[in-house]
């Protein structure tokens, strides 16, 4: 199997919101991304853009109901679809309670408390929370404490 591009992780996540813009300042805000890249519409709204955490990325763009169908099939924010979501968003963090007071601080509803998630001696135990963002994307953000 050939590498990933350079800077890439393999998998990477798109996420579309109604506003891209407000969407992208408020992730960095509330859950601490950085922004790498940010390509305008002619229109003003976000053609493509690419926001990381350690070696994460994903993808923001528009995703509203006016939106034009994009690889095919329409993309939208949960906000644009009553809340359902098909997917979630999962990121390892280095301070789930701190990150979790972060997001909150920042309007994030939070859809569980940080917890304790231990699967037994022979796996793993995480402590993670849930947080809805600013359009009712589900993420779950975990610290490990035992491998």
């Amino acid at each position: 199997m050939k590498p990933a591009p350079a800077n890439w992780p393999r998998l990477s996540s798109a996420l579309f919101y109604e506003d891209a813009n407000q969407a992208i300042e408020w992730l960095m805000k509330a859950f601490d991304f950085e922004l790498r890249i940010k390509v305008d519409a002619e229109d003003g709204s976000v053609a493509h853009s690419e926001l990381s955490y350690g070696e994460a990325v994903i993808m923001v763009s528009e995703g509203g109901s006016a939106r034009e169908a994009r690889f095919g099939v329409p993309s939208r924010s949960p906000r644009t679809v009553g809340g359902a979501n098909t997917q979630s968003v999962m990121l390892y963090v280095d301070d789930a309670a701190a990150h979790c007071e972060r997001a909150r601080a920042a309007g994030a509803t939070i859809t569980m408390e940080p917890a304790l998630h231990d699967y037994g001696p022979e796996y793993w135990s995480d402590i993670s929370y849930g947080a809805l963002d600013c359009d009712g994307h589900l993420w779950w953000f975990s610290q490990r404490v035992r491998s």
